[in-house]
């Protein structure tokens, strides 16, 4: 089994009454990558990750993880993953390592001393351990949390939108933590509704309403966008982006902050006439270059 891929899904669907959440998926994450599933609200993510957890049951197909099958082989599968969901629960009363105690008296591990000291240094919460989780900061609370899923050691673990809610300062640090997993070879399979963070995998999903729009590298997938990018520092900023999405061979057009990228359909790109067009109507131009397409742009453009 070492051998076989991390996660396998098999033409997975999965519905809550007459909602479709999954729609024939299927999937195939390696061992050792950080797989990213990538989608807004309501995409299928967290249905998805309860499947591989054990925690629902497909409507149909079949999904194996480590080898082993998510329905019939559950206690082989619960008792190698970590899972982390959107609302883990902290013992608040607790401290810090009084937690990592009590995950690791759930999991059974015995003599837990020196892992748990490994990962309070590891996340670096050893400053800390003493005190009550009620009192940690946020990026501190998914730290702990973090190390209580590790505690026994897990060959793969999910994490369901890890990094939601906390602080820019705090996401660098956890992903700073996330890389140094990866180095000693564990699997990563995490969700986020963010493109940003999506880059940082080594593979990623992009899935949308339960169905799956593209699964590759970010990189392939960024460069498989067909068609020009322009990136234009202008104001203001929403009439310039009304006013290019009026304006033939425009194909998609995205704020970010103070610009605005604009993705041209193949060969409709013409740049001094669009720039032209845009200073006609009152547009302040501050700067323009071109770019290759986002994540984001991709992602937008899949969505039609």
């Amino acid at each position: 089994m070492q051998n076989s891929p991390a996660i396998v899904l098999e033409h997975v669907s999965y519905r809550y009454g007459e909602t479709l959440a999954v729609d024939k998926m299927n999937l195939a994450v390696h061992r050792g990558e950080m797989f990213g599933l990538v989608g807004p609200d309501g995409a299928g993510k967290t249905t998805l990750i309860r499947m591989f957890c054990g925690l629902l049951i497909p409507s149909e197909g079949k999904c194996t993880v480590l080898g082993f099958d998510s329905v019939k082989e559950k206690r082989a599968i619960t008792q190698r993953i970590g899972y982390l969901s959107q609302r883990f629960s902290l013992y608040g009363d607790l401290t810090v390592e009084e937690n990592i105690d009590f995950f690791a008296e759930i999991h059974d591990v015995k003599e837990s001393g020196k892992r748990k000291a490994e990962l309070l240094e590891f996340t670096r919460l050893t400053p800390f351990k003493k005190r009550l989780a009620d009192k940690l900061s946020g990026g501190m609370k998914q730290k702990l949390a973090l190390a209580c899923t590790l505690i026994h050691t897990p060959e793969i673990i999910f994490l369901d939108e890890p990094t939601t809610g906390v602080d820019p300062v705090s996401q660098r640090d956890f992903w700073k933590i996330l890389n140094d997993l990866l180095i000693t070879g564990l699997t990563i399979f995490m969700s986020t509704p963010y493109l940003d963070e999506a880059e940082r995998c080594t593979r990623v999903a992009l899935v949308d309403k339960g169905k799956m729009l593209v699964c590759n590298e970010p990189k392939t997938i960024r460069l498989s966008l067909t068609g020009k990018f322009l990136e234009i520092l202008c104001a203001p900023l929403r009439e310039a982006a009304s006013v290019s999405r009026a304006i033939a061979g425009v194909r998609s057009v995205q704020m970010f902050g103070d610009r605005i990228h604009v993705g041209f359909a193949p060969e409709r790109m013409e740049k001094e006439r669009f720039i032209e067009t845009l200073r006609e109507k009152g547009i302040q131009i501050l700067g323009v270059r071109e770019i290759l397409p986002s994540l984001e742009d991709v992602f937008i453009n899949l969505m039609g």
